[in-house]
């Protein structure tokens, strides 16, 4: 088949048609190997329609167009970088989906009917009667309704993937919260594990001693020796797979249900007049009995006295299945409606059953038996007052057995029980550490993260939880474990509803969880009754376990690891923020509350280090701090994120607390004045502009140094403090290099190519996550490269602009390093509101600077000693030490050599290649006052601060049309050349500082 090409003429054959959603493409070939593809639009619609895959993390392939492709920039045709988004699937897919029975509802009931309610629940109604332990099952089921009601909402919230509690809190709260609660929830329910399996033994161990058999000793012994051997099973049945799990699940299941018939059916029909099960304390339902339980009686137990709180710290693990199914939550098929209804419907099924048991429990057994009927009196054990009995719901751990129909359904019951909770812990335990291992929020843990076999299962996370749950299992002490675990929960559960609070309170638009029946202030509520329980049931361990975890949270905190999830804590970070600033604004200033806000102009931050580390130095922890790169060159869109990016990496790197902005396709002092204008909002604003000197005005042309100059003046247009640095050798740490020199391309995580600085791309992997680059070294390592092979590039450098050669050798690392004993000789030569002064008092206050003591030189006119007293008592009131004050003159003429220099800067500039003015000789003459001042100064400052660590120096302002570039750049060239690191300062004459309190 044939077809001509309208506008060619060429004739194409076996033309290929492919229709999507939104487009028909047609590729035909010519049969020379010349292929052509038409794309029509569907529908007339030219851009794309909404597509679920558009939406997903890991369809990187099925993303919209960016912006750029749709409005034809050049740089786009490949799309624009992805913004960082989680990975659908990380460690493998789990190819085992769980609906809401078999997934939620199995195994939170077989996490709830554990080996409490065959081995304690008997004890619980004994030490609290029936009308107390209703209330701890009310108490407990209220804490777990509400904190379902927060895990619902929080669940609904969005997709939920692998990592159960951990996700789900750190996708809301944080990876700082999340990481911490996670690692306690994970160790938590590797103790439970470890407690249900010590049930288990414990239950073998009554069966044993009825026959008169045991297996070392018939007790802890016996517990370690099988718990070792039953953990080391269960963790073999885990590892092999979920649907080996669901399978033991369903088994263990019907075990206890049938264990629960049993009892059920034992508890009516009575002993039977079996006078050894009524010797035992089992009388059969009675209303007697019944009243005789209603009250507490609480005993002492192992040296403690027994109370309300003491029980309720037994009993609660009992009920800490609620999070079995978020747990889960990767294997679920929709997470988001299998918890809610599950998870309540577990807790209605479980919470009927335990008050169930409780009155069974307490109408058809006494609280103490001697063993013998025939010291039965009534309701009561006639000798059991001294404390000698060892049977009834106080003393025996087995009533439960004693009350069903057949003791070997309830001991299968009891070992079902026991078993299904260990199983359910045991195989969340190893997901959660995964996910942790995965997101790299513990270094420690990320060696857990690799996923084995199709299904990504955790092996090694195994391998951890069976270590931890050993160590507990041989304890083998289940009160004392049962105690330790409770308070672990329940801090686990407060976060969980301060995490729907924090959410519901502060209302960020991706909060929107499809489960209505919930309250923010009731997620409160239980926020504040887990931590109130916590204290009541025992403050040391309460105590240990905050400390716990915000030593973990710590430890995130410092680690800052590479995870944003858009927690609701960044939310209320914002609106915290904006808040904050519009109050702000309602203030007016005050001199107290003054911050030196600085905006640096200074290009590539790796260019000129010293400029920043100073700004750094006075804004550190306290003031705003903005760096602006002005790119005279339009750059494409990527091209100028790339150098973003790469700006805020360094400063990042190098611990600089600090905003990066650039402006592109400008000259310089159109870009300053841009900056000036439009950086920062409301009091939040620049009120300092802060430059580098401009070593090469004099060769730079007439543009360049009216664009340096014109800056100047718009600082001060603008009502902003000036800065202007010079350090002797120069700030520019690359000397001649192009940006092929300093850039290499390399591919970024979506598969595109960005140039960052060579030396950052060799060391970023090396890189802790608060490392400082030594720049020293950086310099070093730039210039060697220069003599060594260059590289070969894949793609052309994203930043076709080069660094501006320097002709001298930085000091690089000057004010981020530790310096010795000197001296900051500041001249304050006028009174601009007091920045010359309270610039370098900032810089001692630093530790790096703390040896350097200030020096004080100050202009004199006639009565010295006068005003050096009125000086000394006005910094004795501005409370600023110093140590040392000096009076200067400057009305004497400066020296002939001085001059003859000043004027050797001058013919240089006119004997130059510069297009530059020549000064007129009527400017010259008119200005010669006040030249004379400054080669006077000049001359001061070779005498007295030639061997200082820092001069400060008050600048003089030049006055618009009057002082041209050229003069003021030569006045300024004669104060600084040849000097210490110089800092010329001139405030907006608005005071900075104050003597009143």
């Amino acid at each position: 088949m044939v077809r001509n090409d309208a506008n060619t003429g060429l004739g194409y054959v076996n033309p290929a048609i492919s229709i999507t959603d939104e487009t028909v493409v047609l590729e035909m070939n010519n049969g020379n190997g010349d292929t052509r593809i038409h794309r029509d639009s569907l529908l007339g619609l030219s851009e794309p329609l909404p597509r679920l895959d558009h939406y997903r993390a890991s369809q990187r392939n099925a993303k919209r167009p960016s912006i750029g492709v749709l409005h034809g920039d050049r740089d786009s045709k490949d799309g624009e970088p992805d913004v960082q988004q989680e990975e659908e699937t990380k460690a493998g897919g789990h190819a085992i989906r769980l609906g809401w029975v078999q997934g939620v509802l199995t195994p939170c009931l077989l996490n709830i009917w554990g080996v409490m309610l065959f081995l304690r629940l008997s004890w619980v109604v004994g030490e609290a009667g029936i009308i107390q332990t209703l209330i701890i099952i009310a108490l407990s089921y209220v804490v777990c309704v509400m904190t379902t009601l927060s895990l619902s909402a929080l669940c609904t919230n969005g997709q939920i993937k692998s990592g159960g509690l951990y996700y789900i809190i750190s996708r809301s709260l944080g990876a700082e919260f999340g990481a911490s609660v996670g690692i306690v929830f994970a160790f938590a329910n590797s103790v439970n594990a470890a407690m249900n399996t010590i049930g288990f033994c414990s239950s073998l161990n009554d069966l044993l001693k009825s026959l008169d058999t045991k297996i070392v000793d018939g007790g802890v012994n016996d517990i370690r020796i099988v718990g070792s051997v039953f953990l080391l099973l269960m963790i073999i049945i885990c590892a092999v797979g979920m649907d080996w799990e669901v399978k033991a699940q369903n088994f263990l299941l019907v075990l206890i249900v049938v264990a629960i018939f049993n009892f059920i059916i034992g508890a009516i029909i009575g002993p039977g007049g079996t006078t050894e099960d009524i010797g035992k304390g089992f009388l059969g339902i009675s209303t007697a009995l019944l009243a005789a339980n209603m009250g507490p009686g609480y005993t002492v137990m192992n040296g403690v006295q027994q109370n309300f709180f003491s029980v309720f710290a037994i009993f609660f693990p009992s009920v800490t299945g609620i999070q079995s199914g978020a747990n889960i939550c990767g294997d679920l098929k929709d997470p988001a409606s299998a918890i809610p209804k599950g998870t309540l419907w577990a807790c209605l099924i479980s919470a009927i059953s335990y008050v169930f048991f409780s009155f069974m429990a307490a109408g058809s057994a006494v609280r103490e038996a001697s063993g013998n009927a025939s010291d039965l009196v009534g309701v009561t054990f006639t000798n059991c007052a001294g404390g000698n009995c060892t049977y009834g719901l106080l003393n025996d751990y087995t009533v439960m057995q004693l009350i069903s129909l057949t003791s070997a359904i309830t001991y299968a019951g009891c070992w079902a029980a026991t078993l299904s909770t260990a199983l359910t812990n045991i195989l969340s335990v190893p997901r959660l550490i995964q996910a942790l291992g995965i997101d790299r929020i513990y270094p420690g843990l990320i060696f857990f993260s690799k996923g084995y076999g199709k299904h990504g299962e955790p092996y090694r996370g195994y391998g951890l939880v069976f270590l931890v749950s050993l160590i507990f299992i041989l304890i083998a002490d289940l009160d004392a474990i049962a105690s330790l675990i409770t308070n672990l929960y329940l801090a686990s559960y407060a976060f969980i509803n301060f995490c729907t609070f924090h959410a519901a309170t502060v209302k960020p638009l991706g909060w929107r969880p499809t489960f209505r029946y919930y309250h923010p202030y009731v997620s409160l509520l239980a926020t504040v009754l887990c931590v109130a329980i916590m204290f009541l049931i025992s403050v040391v361990s309460s105590f240990v376990a905050m400390a716990f975890i915000f030593v973990l949270y710590l430890v995130v905190v410092y680690r800052k690891p590479d995870a944003n999830w858009g927690s609701s804590v960044q939310a209320q970070a914002y609106k915290t923020a904006l808040n904050s600033t519009l109050n702000l604004e309602g203030t007016s200033d005050h001199v107290k509350n003054y911050q030196p806000q600085i905006l640096v102009i200074a290009g590539d931050p790796m260019q000129r280090p010293a400029l920043i580390d100073l700004a750094n130095l006075i804004t550190k922890h306290s003031s705003l701090m903005v760096i602006g790169n002005i790119i005279p060159q339009r750059l494409p869109y990527k091209r100028r994120r790339a150098l973003s990016n790469m700006g805020k990496s360094y400063l990042k790197d190098s611990n600089i607390r600090a905003f990066y902005k650039v402006v592109d396709g400008v000259d310089f002092d159109q870009g300053a004045r841009s900056l000036i204008q439009s950086t920062g909002f409301g009091r939040l604003s620049p009120n300092i502009l802060m430059l580098g000197y401009k070593t090469n005005w004099r060769t730079a042309g007439h543009h360049q140094l009216n664009a340096y100059y014109n800056t100047l003046h718009t600082a001060f247009d603008n009502r902003l403090a000036l800065l202007i640095l010079r350090m002797g050798k120069g700030l520019d740490i690359f000397k001649g290099l192009s940006s092929s020199d300093l850039y290499t391309t390399v591919p970024s995580p979506q598969e595109t190519t960005i140039s960052v600085p060579k030396r950052m791309a060799a060391r970023r992997s090396l890189m802790p996550v608060n490392s400082n680059l030594d720049l020293h070294e950086l310099m070093q390592s730039t210039r060697s490269s220069q003599t060594s092979p260059a590289p070969t590039f894949h793609a052309a450098p994203a930043f076709d602009y080069a660094p501006p050669p320097v002709t001298a050798e930085p000091e690089a690392n000057l004010f981020k390093q530790k310096q010795p004993k000197g001296t900051i000789d500041v001249w304050w030569l006028y009174d601009d509101g007091g920045l010359t002064m309270l610039l370098p008092y900032i810089i001692t206050t630093r530790s790096k600077w703390e040896k350097c003591k200030i020096r004080v030189f100050a202009l004199s006119s006639v009565n010295v000693q006068e005003e050096e007293k009125n000086l000394k008592i006005l910094l004795d009131k501005l409370r600023i030490s110093y140590l040392g004050l000096t009076m200067v003159k400057v009305t004497d003429k400066p020296m002939e050599s001085t001059i003859l220099e000043h004027r050797e800067v001058l013919r240089t500039v006119a004997d130059g290649d510069s297009d530059l003015p020549v000064l007129s000789e009527e400017e010259v003459q008119q200005l010669e006052i006040k030249t004379n001042r400054q080669l006077r100064l000049r001359e001061l400052l070779l005498e007295h601060s030639k061997t200082a660590s820092l001069i400060v120096m008050s600048m003089p302002v030049p006055r618009q049309d009057t002082v041209s570039a050229v003069l003021y750049m030569s006045w300024l060239e004669m104060l600084t050349k040849d000097m210490p690191p110089f800092l010329l300062v001139r405030g907006n004459q608005t005071e900075v500082l104050t003597f009143y309190s």
